[in-house]
């Protein structure tokens, strides 16, 4: 019989002694437990499933990384969504951030001399505000990728992720793109190493 099949009811304090052992299936049945609600909390406040899905993997990947070290103070509910109100905490001052940014990069420079470089720093400037509006995850792969030319196994090694997860930020990237962009897009994509 499986340890997690003991336990008739979730038992927070059980699970949680489990996990910190290190043990994977206390961990995916806590991800199980909580993720719906979790899920719920962040969706109605930002109204986008990416995002949402953004926030609760880091926190989950955060759970499973401190595991060992892990001091519940209270119940793992009350940790799980205190980890989930700071990173969405974060994900808001970022997101002002980026909106700030891509507001000042779409204002016009003051130099006319020369029209080529006017049309090619306007389409900078729309490129790096359709790229700001990405999920803060996929932004980050597709700026490793387009910007500081890495591989897809370097950004995997780098962020800690798998290949897949990277496949997946780059091609949701760049089907989001080029729907925002259109005709642009290809020219864009060509100047993206800025």
């Amino acid at each position: 019989m499986n340890i997690i099949d003991k336990y008739n009811l979730f038992d927070d304090a059980a699970m949680t002694a489990l996990l910190k052992e290190g043990n994977k299936t206390a961990y995916e049945a806590i991800y199980n437990e909580y993720w719906p609600k979790l899920f719920s909390y962040i969706y109605n406040r930002l109204k986008s499933r990416e995002a949402a899905e953004e926030i609760i993997q880091e926190v989950f990947f955060s759970l499973w990384m401190k595991r060992a070290t892990l001091d519940l103070t209270h119940s793992l509910s009350a940790y799980l969504f205190t980890a989930v109100k700071y990173q969405l905490f974060n994900y808001l001052k970022s997101d002002q951030v980026r909106r700030k940014y891509a507001s000042q990069a779409s204002v016009p420079l003051a130099d006319n001399s020369n029209e080529e470089n006017i049309a090619a720093n306007d389409l900078k400037n729309t490129m790096e505000k359709e790229i700001s509006r990405l999920p803060e995850k996929c932004q980050q792969v597709f700026r490793m990728s387009r910007q500081e030319h890495l591989s897809i196994s370097d950004i995997a090694s780098t962020l800690n992720i798998s290949h897949k997860t990277v496949e997946n930020h780059l091609t949701k990237a760049l089907r989001q793109l080029r729907m925002m962009l259109g005709h642009y897009f290809c020219l864009l994509l060509i100047m993206s190493s800025f």
